[in-house]
């Protein structure tokens, strides 16, 4: 499943006519969001988050994205400050995790140890040498690339929102 999700990010970079490294996926396929990664499969995420939180589960509508041909769908921890893509081959079919977003706080780090509230300098300290300066804005910091890694939101110098994996579509 994971295999697939990365062939189809590197065919719609492709397609964009951007070129990037085979390293620039790289982060997101090694980061960890509170022990969360990018393609753990959906039964091994309930296992984790029923023995670590108790936040009520609030899960979207599948869709079928035309990008990819999988479907999607987005997994809520409501009170948790948790929003999880889930992703599978097949409507119904069991899922796997293709994004992470911490929007509130809470116990939730990277692999870094950064968190809701770390400073910009934290982040830049953490993740410097995966900076990429040409997709991060005014108010955000990117590790990696938009089309594969970590995206920080700032808010008065401190983190606001963390996401881990694609982006962009």
């Amino acid at each position: 499943m994971f295999k697939r999700i990365s062939i189809s990010m590197a065919l719609i970079v492709f397609m964009s006519g951007l070129s990037f490294s085979a390293d620039e996926f790289t982060l997101m396929r090694e980061e960890r969001i509170g022990g969360l990664s990018i393609g753990m499969p959906e039964q091994e995420l309930k296992q984790k988050l029923k023995k670590e939180i108790n936040c009520v589960l609030k899960r979207g509508p599948e869709r079928l994205w035309g990008a990819d041909g999988l479907y999607h769908q987005k997994w809520e921890y409501a009170g948790c400050g948790l929003v999880i893509g889930m992703v599978s081959e097949k409507r119904g079919a069991p899922k796997s995790i293709d994004s992470i977003a911490v929007v509130g706080p809470g116990g939730y780090a990277t692999k870094r140890g950064i968190r809701i509230g770390s400073t910009k300098q934290e982040v830049m300290k953490a993740y410097k040498e995966n900076w990429n300066k040409e997709e991060s804005g005014e108010g955000g910091f990117t590790a990696g690339s938009i089309y594969g890694g970590l995206i920080f939101d700032f808010k008065k110098g401190r983190v606001s929102r963390i996401f881990l994996g694609a982006g962009a579509e």
